[in-house]
């Protein structure tokens, strides 16, 4: 997500995030994952921002952009189509401007691209608040992963997981409604209510053959991005959450503190690190890395462009190891890929998950928004990780049973390598 603070329209590194997983399913499930129209992204704890002109279509395009367009496309087909629901429906009054929004939501959906999608101005609303850092919910960063609406990670302390959700849970009802046939922002809607409320999931979990439902109690959540803590043989262990636009100046606030402590390594844990912003991705990898390192490599249609630390490296000739997992996505496989492939950092845990896709939002006049995909990004050797994710130096899988047993094989290795 790229945080720009001078231009009216910023430009974002936006996520969907989802977690591969094999599930027992049944028929219904399977019926589940016949549908593909439910796409969308998490929530992302990230600035607010608002188009104070908006953002007209109708003047975006020229006359000859508009002809070209009509050469290949038969426009009459929509309003004879619109002329005809107007004409002959009659179950319900039309409802003119939800009707817009369907087509737009359409033609986003028509490109079968899960990270372009349209947001009503309640869904955009919806996400703005999420940017503000607080909001009343279940605490838990959801996504899509093979088509159903996934758990990527429950927020620590969060509802989610004092009530039992896991990542990579699938949830397939809300309050016993069947979420086959809505969009994620629709799903997201539903889960969150006020304070104190209750919300049942039903849920397909791994290993587990049964569907089992889930009452959580919903609350004010305020998501903090950056932790960390001395652990044995004097090594500092940093937690990264999300990159919204407080993470650096949260990691600052660490730094100085954790060099008084003259660590002999650094462990950086991105583990169900779901993203966020891009600049912001830099602006922490710049900490970690030298002056004119290449951070990451945006690739457009017809151009290339380097992304550069801005310099202030605050770990020389410290050892650093960064753990990644499934659960590692878009801005935290950035700053994995730039601190390994710049040979500041050795990666440990499970594959990442793939995200290197990068999305431009839009604000259009009447609040709602546009994310369309516009680039692809690259780690600073050139690696392409979209789908493919990054794979560690050290392999070290985290079991169910080692979740639930409060077993951390992972952050183990992490302080036999440094030590």
């Amino acid at each position: 997500m790229r945080k720009q603070s001078n231009k009216i329209i910023p430009t974002f590194l936006l996520i969907l995030i989802s977690f591969s997983a094999g599930f027992a399913v049944n028929n219904s499930i399977d019926s589940f994952n016949n549908r593909n129209n439910i796409k969308g992204l998490i929530n992302i704890d990230s600035q607010g921002w608002q188009n104070e002109t908006g953002f007209d279509f109708g003047n975006v395009l020229d006359e000859e952009d508009k002809n070209e367009i009509e050469e290949q496309a038969d426009f009459s087909i929509f309003w004879d189509a619109w002329k005809i629901i107007e004409d002959k429906y009659t179950i319900e009054e039309l409802d003119y401007q939800k009707m817009v929004y369907g087509a737009v939501a359409g033609m986003a959906d028509s490109l079968d691209d899960p990270y372009t999608i349209f947001l009503t101005p309640e869904e955009n609303k919806m996400f703005e608040q999420d940017m503000s850092g607080k909001f009343s919910g279940i605490g838990a960063e959801i996504g899509i992963r093979d088509k159903f609406l996934t758990v990527i990670a429950p927020l620590k302390n969060s509802p989610a997981e004092k009530f039992g959700l896991l990542p990579g849970d699938k949830i397939l009802k809300v309050d016993g409604e069947d979420i086959i046939d809505i969009s994620i922002d629709e799903a997201v809607t539903m889960i969150r209510g006020e304070r104190g409320t209750e919300v049942v999931l039903t849920i397909s979990r791994e290993g587990v053959d049964e569907l089992k439902e889930i009452a959580v109690v919903r609350d004010i959540i305020i998501v903090g991005t950056v932790e960390w803590e001395m652990m044995e043989g004097n090594i500092a262990y940093l937690g990264i959450s999300q990159f919204n636009q407080d993470t650096a100046n949260e990691l600052d606030n660490c730094i100085n503190d954790i060099l008084i402590k003259d660590p002999q390594g650094v462990i950086i844990d991105l583990r169900n690190n779901s993203g966020g912003y891009l600049d912001v991705a830099i602006e922490v990898a710049s900490r970690f890395s030298d002056a004119e390192d290449t951070i990451v490599i945006e690739t457009y249609k017809d151009r290339r462009e380097n992304y550069k630390s801005e310099g202030g490296q605050k770990f020389s000739d410290i050892p650093i190891v960064v753990l990644v997992n499934k659960g590692s996505a878009s801005a935290s496989e950035i700053l994995a890929g730039a601190l390994r492939d710049n040979g500041h950092a050795k990666l440990v845990g499970e594959k990442t998950f793939g995200k290197g896709l990068v999305q431009e939002m839009k604000t259009l006049k009447d609040g709602s928004a546009l994310k369309v995909t516009v680039a692809r990004w690259l780690t600073p050797n050139g690696i392409d990780i979209n789908e493919n994710g990054i794979e560690p130096d050290i392999k070290v899988e985290l079991t169910l049973d080692d979740y639930l047993a409060g077993a951390d094989p992972q952050l183990e290795k992490a302080l036999e390598v440094l030590q």
